[in-house]
């Protein structure tokens, strides 16, 4: 192979396929980018719906819980409902069962599990709200 000359020593033919190779080159790695680009917000997308999905039923399962713990599980509740705004979803379960205290129980447990799930795909304020709603099970559960 020849050595290379910089394009202002080149014949003007080679110097046309050079710049055209030069021009292949760039658009193919902007295409790239913006593929690989696309590739990450989509799944951004995925996991933060996946994450209003399991806050969703969080909510969904406290509200079915019969008892009032103090005021705690309405709290958590809020709280929850505030991390899904804060993600730019909205709450759609709601209803209240009439269990016993222990299902009562079982179902803020359940909630509570459901919410630790999420905590490693959250940041900032929606964190802080799924923190919050976690608290307050726990204040809800010591409640007799």
């Amino acid at each position: 192979m020849p050595p290379r000359l910089p394009l202002d020593k080149l014949p003007p033919h080679d110097k046309f396929e050079a710049m055209k190779t030069n021009l292949y080159f760039r658009y193919a790695t902007l295409l790239a980018t913006v593929l690989l680009a696309f590739g990450l917000v989509t799944r951004g997308h995925a996991q933060a719906n996946t994450t209003i999905t399991t806050l969703d039923e969080a909510y969904a399962t406290l509200a079915q819980a019969d008892h009032d713990y103090q005021g705690h599980r309405a709290r958590a509740m809020k709280q929850i409902e505030a991390a899904v705004k804060e993600l730019g979803g909205a709450i759609s379960g709601h209803g209240k069962g009439h269990e016993p205290q222990g299902t009562s129980d079982a179902q803020l447990k359940a909630a509570q599990a459901l919410l630790q799930q999420t905590t490693g795909s959250l940041s900032g304020k929606a964190l802080k709200h799924v923190n919050a709603a976690i608290a307050q099970i726990t204040e809800a559960l010591a409640v007799k």
